[in-house]
C-alpha cells in the first residue's frame, strides 16, 4: 500500500521502529468524523474500536471479538489482524527493544498501560501526527450550535449536578477536576450539540474547581447568546486556550480520567500539580437515570417500536415480491423512524445483514457486499434512534421462510439466554459478570458461544454505548435503580448466518426490590422458535412480553398491521 510506504519513510526519518495509530480523535468519543478517522485512512478498517501498529516490515491491526471477521475482510491483505484480549501487543513485543511513536493528544495512559506495559518497547510521544503528514484533506468545520435541554426533559437542574461533582472533588481532597469526556460535560451542564454523527455530543472540555468555578472550553462560535445568558456562572473559553489555562495552575491537586484524558493534557497538569485520582465520577452519576428521564426513555421506545415493527411487517410481506437488499432495507427502516417528529437521527450505523453477512457482528453493508434478502435465509437488523428525549438500540433476527432445524435450535437457545437475563433476580451486589454467565448457559450446553459482551450501558439522549455498567465477563459494577443496559446474546457462524436478540432494560425498584424491566417494544420472531425447548416460565415471559407490546403498539397500526401485530403477539 502506497500510504504505508509513505508512513514508513517518515518512521525511518524519525529514527523510530514503529508508529501507533488509534481510532479516536482528541475527544475520545466512539463515533468520530471521517476526516479524523486516521485508522480507517491507513488500514481501511471502519469499526468503532481498534488500533494499528505499523512496524518497519509488518503491520498489525488489533480489534476485539466484535470486529475480527470485519477487520480480516477489510484489511487482511495488508495487516495481520489480531483479536484482543487473547492476543495483545506485548505478546509479540515482549523481548523487543523497539521505539514506538504515538500522538500524545490521541492516547491515554490507561490505553498504553493496558496494551504495552508488559513489553520492553519504549513509547515515544511525537508532537506532530505522522498520519496527518501523508493524509491531505480539507478539514470541514461543524457549525451546529450547542443547546440546553428543556427543564421538562431532565431529572436535575445543572446547578444540582455541579454541587454533586464539587462534593466529590472535596471528598477526594482535590482542588480541581478536568473533565475530558464530552458526553460527561453534556450531562453536567444539561447541554447537547451536533458534533458527532450518531450522538448529540457537544465537543468540549471542562475545568471545575472546589469553589464551583467552571470553564467550558469549546468552539465559541457554537455558543448562542441564549446559552450564555442561561449559564451566567459558566465561563466560556476557546478550546485552544485549554493547555494555557491548565499550565497556569500550580501546586494544586487534580482529578482526571485515565481513559479519556490524553497523555498530552495529563503531562500539562502533572508538571506543576499533583494528580490524586484517575477516575471521572460523572460516569457513575450519569449511569443512573432519574424517574423523569426513564419516562422519556419509555416514550422513545414506543416511538421506536412502532417504526421497527411496521418495517418488519413490511419486510415479511414484500421480500419475495420486491428486490429488497440490505442497503434498501436499512433505508426503508430509517424512513419509518423519520415519520415520527421526535426522531432526530440514528444512534449508530444500522447493521443490516442477511445470510453470511449476518455473521459479521458489526457489519455495515456497502455496494460490494450488499446482498438481496432471499427465501431460506435469516436476516439480522441491529439499529437504533436518537429521539427527543431518549436513545434506543434494538436487534431482531428474522426468518425469511427459513426451515433449518439447527438454526431454530440455536435461535431458541439465544432466546433462553435473553430471557434468563431479563428475569435475573437482581440483588444489591449483582454485577454484569454474574449475569453474563446466565446469558451464555444454553449455548454452552451445545459448545457454542459468542465473542462480545452480553450488554452495555446506554445514555439518556446521548451515547448508545456508555459505562460503567454492562453485562460482560469482566464487568464488576453493581446494578442500581435507574441504570439502562442492553440484553443481547447471539451466535455467529462464519460464512453462514448470524443471530442476535437485543432489548434495552432498565433497573426498576418496587417495595425495596430491584429488577429489570423491558424498554424495547418489538415482537420476537416466533417462526424461529423451537417451542419444545422453552419451559413454562420462559413461555410465560414471552407471552407477557408480547401482550404488553400489543397493548402499547396496536393503536398506531393500520388495519393490515393490526392483524399482523395480533398474530405476532399471540400466545404460544
Amino acid at each position: 500500500m502506497e500510504k504505508i510506504k509513505k508512513l514508513r519513510q517518515i518512521i525511518k526519518k524519525k529514527l523510530i521502529d514503529g508508529y501507533l495509530v488509534t481510532k479516536n480523535d482528541e475527544f475520545f468519543g466512539e463515533y468520530i468524523p471521517d476526516q479524523s478517522d486516521r485508522l480507517k485512512y491507513i488500514s481501511n478498517f471502519s469499526g468503532s474500536f481498534g488500533f494499528a501498529l505499523i512496524l518497519k516490515t509488518k503491520n498489525y491491526l488489533f480489534v476485539d471479538g466484535r470486529y475480527t471477521l470485519q477487520a480480516k475482510n477489510q484489511c487482511g491483505k495488508s495487516f495481520i489482524v489480531l483479536t484482543f484480549p487473547q492476543k495483545m501487543p506485548y505478546n509479540f513485543l515482549k523481548n523487543k527493544n523497539f521505539l514506538v511513536g504515538y500522538d500524545p493528544k490521541l492516547v491515554s495512559s490507561k490505553f498504553l498501560n493496558t496494551f504495552f506495559s508488559k513489553s520492553k518497547c519504549k513509547l515515544v510521544p511525537i508532537k506532530d501526527n505522522l498520519i496527518d503528514k501523508i493524509w491531505k484533506r480539507k478539514i470541514k468545520k461543524n457549525k451546529g450550535n450547542f443547546y440546553s435541554l428543556p427543564k421538562k426533559s431532565v431529572g436535575n437542574y445543572y446547578k444540582f449536578k455541579i454541587n454533586k461533582v464539587v462534593s466529590h472533588i472535596k471528598k477526594k481532597g482535590a482542588d480541581f477536576q478536568f473533565i475530558s469526556a464530552s458526553e460527561n460535560n453534556a450531562w453536567l451542564l444539561n447541554i447537547r450539540g451536533n458534533d458527532a454523527e450518531y450522538s448529540p455530543i457537544p465537543t468540549s472540555y471542562i475545568l471545575i474547581n472546589k469553589d464551583k468555578k467552571i470553564i467550558l472550553f469549546c468552539n465559541l462560535d457554537k455558543i448562542p447568546l441564549t446559552l450564555k445568558r442561561n449559564m451566567r456562572d459558566v465561563k466560556f473559553l476557546e478550546i485552544d486556550k485549554t493547555s494555557k489555562v491548565l499550565s497556569g495552575i500550580n501546586g494544586k491537586k487534580f482529578l482526571i480520567d485515565s481513559s479519556t484524558c490524553s497523555i498530552f493534557f495529563e503531562k500539562v497538569i502533572s508538571k506543576n500539580n499533583k494528580i490524586i485520582d484517575f477516575q471521572d465520577s460523572i460516569y457513575d452519576f450519569k449511569s443512573i437515570k432519574s424517574k423523569k428521564e426513564i419516562r422519556h426513555i419509555q416514550k422513545s421506545h414506543i416511538y421506536d417500536g412502532v417504526a421497527l415493527t411496521k418495517y418488519l411487517f413490511w419486510l415479511k410481506k414484500n421480500f419475495l415480491k420486491k428486490n429488497i437488499t440490505e442497503i434498501s432495507g436499512a433505508k426503508k427502516l430509517f424512513n419509518f423512524r423519520k415519520k415520527n417528529k421526535n426522531f432526530k437521527f440514528s444512534s449508530f450505523p444500522t447493521i443490516s445483514g442477511t445470510g453470511p453477512n449476518g455473521a459479521i457482528v458489526h457489519y455495515k453493508a456497502n455496494k460490494k457486499t450488499n446482498r438481496t434478502l432471499t427465501k431460506g435465509d435469516i436476516y439480522l437488523v441491529d439499529s437504533g434512534g436518537q429521539y427527543n428525549f431518549g436513545t434506543t438500540d434494538v436487534t431482531r433476527t428474522i426468518s425469511l421462510k427459513n426451515t433449518s432445524a439447527r438454526i431454530k435450535n440455536i435461535f431458541t437457545r439465544v432466546l433462553k439466554g435473553h430471557i434468563a437475563v431479563a428475569n435475573y433476580n437482581l440483588k444489591k451486589n449483582t454485577t454484569g459478570s454474574i449475569i453474563d454467565k446466565s446469558a451464555r448457559k444454553y449455548l454452552k450446553k451445545i459448545n457454542l458461544d459468542y465473542a462480545h459482551g452480553t450488554g452495555h450501558g446506554v445514555g439518556y439522549f446521548l451515547n448508545v454505548h456508555e459505562g460503567p455498567n454492562g453485562i460482560s465477563k469482566n464487568n464488576l459494577i453493581n446494578f442500581k435503580e435507574g441504570m439502562v443496559v442492553s440484553n443481547e446474546p447471539g451466535y455467529y457462524e462464519k460464512n453462514n448466518f448470524g443471530i442476535r436478540i437485543e432489548n434495552l432494560l432498565f433497573v426498576k425498584k418496587k417495595k425495596q426490590k430491584i429488577f429489570f424491566e423491558n424498554l424495547t417494544m418489538t415482537p420476537i420472531d416466533k417462526e424461529l422458535i423451537e417451542f419444545g425447548l422453552l419451559n413454562k416460565k420462559e413461555r410465560n415471559w414471552l407471552n407477557s412480553y408480547h401482550k404488553k407490546i400489543f397493548f402499547k403498539l396496536s393503536k398506531f397500526m393500520n388495519k393490515m398491521e393490526y392483524l399482523e401485530l395480533k398474530k405476532a403477539c399471540s400466545a404460544i
